[in-house]
């Protein structure tokens, strides 16, 4: 399996990443027990999670997530197969959120004792804060690098100005430099990423991880009418992709599809693969027929004409 340098960083992983967001919702624990062992026989070894997942679910706090990857980890061992990356800033609960130096210290021993590990690969700022300078975050990853519970920073959610500010702070201090950043992008959503976020990606060599790579699923195809939007819980946010520019995604996506023997999934994975800006999406399974079908988008070598195509299509 390739593997791909992140940023400037010593980590290297896979061309598609596990989103771990289903754990704990759509996916129990014994089926995502079933889709880690599939995605690392596989060859794959980044898992993204964040200590938020899935606090949205009737009856749980947050923490699901990385408390289900905690106790795979323990039943399986090999910790060093695998990338471990989450998240910290979004709300938990009353007063723990944000990005000060001391919710960071006490969320990151929360999230390691849920994963059940000694240390965190990429730990990611889920969200800018405004409310703490940015020279405050660093320092305190600073501090836990330095103590061995994490390896690599990453930003989530910034915009371009203040991703290129935090770059500037970790040169002028001598504090870690976020060495990636996850970003919405897709074929559905490219106009922030590509005009805003992807020149400083490429100029400040960071690496890239994608989120919501098929546009929650409406780049699967599963979603063509009004009548398809109660398929599944995602369903609901599908109704402004129905519109004339979503449609011809589509017909761009079965097109190419058609002529690789693909799937339109797998051909918007693979478009996102292809973007040399872009180190690995992160895509979610919630059974192993979905996963095994989104694992060959990485074997997936789309042509020049296959790109432009859907490069048009989505402009």
């Amino acid at each position: 399996m390739e593997r791909r340098k992140l940023g400037e960083s010593s980590l290297e992983i896979a061309p598609l990443v596990f989103g771990g967001n289903v754990f704990g919702w759509t996916a129990n624990e014994p089926t995502s027990f079933a889709l880690l062992d599939a995605f690392v026989a596989a060859g794959f070894n980044c898992i993204d999670t964040a200590d938020c997942y899935s606090h949205w679910v009737p009856g749980n706090k947050g923490g699901e997530s990385e408390t289900i990857i905690g106790k795979w980890l323990h039943a399986r061992g090999g910790r060093d197969r695998v990338v471990i990356a989450t998240k910290v800033g979004m709300e938990m609960g009353p007063g723990m959120k944000g990005l000060s130096k001391e919710y960071i210290a006490r969320a990151v021993e929360a999230s390691l004792k849920r994963l059940q590990t000694d240390y965190i690969d990429l730990y990611q700022s889920h969200l800018d804060d405004a409310t703490v300078p940015l020279g405050e975050t660093l320092e305190a990853y600073a501090r836990l690098v330095e103590q061995g519970k994490i390896r690599v920073i990453g930003a989530s959610n910034y915009k371009g100005a203040r991703l290129a500010e935090a770059i500037r702070i970790s040169g002028r201090h001598g504090l870690p430099r976020y060495q990636s950043l996850q970003p919405l992008y897709n074929l559905c959503d490219r106009a922030d990423y590509e005009k805003d976020l992807e020149p400083i990606c490429v100029a400040q060599r960071v690496g890239v991880i994608t989120y919501y790579s098929l546009a929650s699923g409406f780049l699967t195809g599963k979603y063509r009418s009004q009548a398809d939007l109660t398929k599944s819980p995602r369903g609901a946010r599908m109704g402004d992709r129905l519109n004339r520019r979503g449609m011809r995604i589509l017909a761009a996506l079965d097109e190419v599809a058609a002529s690789h023997d693909a799937t339109p999934a797998q051909v918007a994975l693979a478009w996102l693969i292809a973007r040399p800006s872009v180190t690995a999406p992160i895509a979610s399974a919630t059974n192993l027929v979905q996963l095994t079908e989104l694992m060959q988008a990485a074997r997936l070598q789309l042509d020049g004409g296959a790109i432009e195509r859907l490069d048009a299509a989505s402009r």
